[in-house]
């Protein structure tokens, strides 16, 4: 059975896609006929891509102690509908952006703007943090508070993609949400590489410095073209471990080193 691997080197994480490659047909396997995807199914992929997405950038572009904001509204300030939200917080990331070119700075920044099924709205917000990033903030934010909260790397940042692009159909409190990012944030393009007689599913290899995120591994066939497929992340160790040495995960990684293990 051929398959297609494809591997995204990001600053903070290895993500892994493994494919069946089509073009080369599938022998021993039970192909399903293809399937048109539902509503329902379509929103739920694009759910997936969305995340994908936003946590690739998260990897790539921010680190730890950037900022987690919450921009609120006070009661009389609440925006009659989306359009006016996506309004108030162009105004706001325009004058953002104008502080941080003041002082030098390039300005990174993902966000959601949500309102509840109560009407409540607010806007989350992820943002590279600067001097002064909290005082530009709240000068730029007429609307109501601005609650920051320093970001931590627990996952890599996958929870906080899966939080920051979350919908009405993935969060029933929300009536309405609109995600977003500046365009600043581009992903590397993945290394691909297409195998042509792989029969078994290979053991993840984990190269030096790095450990498998167990929570990441998502393996199984997909129920539209009948197709195996995995995919999954490694992580780097904490400096204290890589420090440590020993054993497959152990040990200090290397361009190098994550080329060679990884095939």
């Amino acid at each position: 059975m051929a398959f297609t691997k494809k591997i995204y080197r990001l600053r903070k994480a290895i993500e892994i896609e493994e494919y069946h490659t089509a073009k080369y047909g599938a022998p021993g396997q039970e192909r399903q006929p293809k399937k048109k995807l539902t509503p329902e199914q379509m929103e739920k992929q694009n759910q997936v891509n969305r995340e994908k997405k936003a946590r690739r950038k998260l990897r790539e572009h921010f680190q730890s102690n950037d900022y987690f904001s919450d921009l609120t509204y006070r009661k009389e300030e609440r925006p009659a509908d989306m359009e006016t939200a996506k309004g108030h917080f162009k105004k706001f990331i325009r004058q953002v952006r104008k502080e941080y070119r003041k002082r030098g700075q390039e300005l990174r920044w993902l966000r959601n703007i949500e309102v509840g099924t109560k009407n409540g709205w607010h806007i989350h917000l992820v943002i590279n943090r600067i001097p002064d990033t909290d005082i530009i903030l709240q000068e730029a934010w007429p609307c109501g508070k601005v609650i920051n909260t320093l970001m931590y790397e627990k996952g890599s940042f996958a929870d906080l993609a899966a939080y920051i692009t979350k919908t009405p159909a993935t969060d029933p409190r929300l009536r309405e949400s609109d995600y977003s990012a500046s365009r600043n944030l581009p992903i590397p393009e993945p290394e691909k590489k297409v195998y042509l007689h792989w029969k078994t599913w290979k053991e993840i290899k984990v190269p030096k410095g790095y450990y498998l995120d167990k929570s990441s591994v998502k393996e199984g066939k997909n129920p539209f073209t009948g197709y195996r497929y995995r995919s999954y992340a490694l992580l780097p160790l904490p400096i204290s471990k890589k420090k440590e040495g020993g054993g497959r995960s152990g040990g200090q990684a290397t361009d190098k080193s994550v080329h060679r293990d990884i095939n």
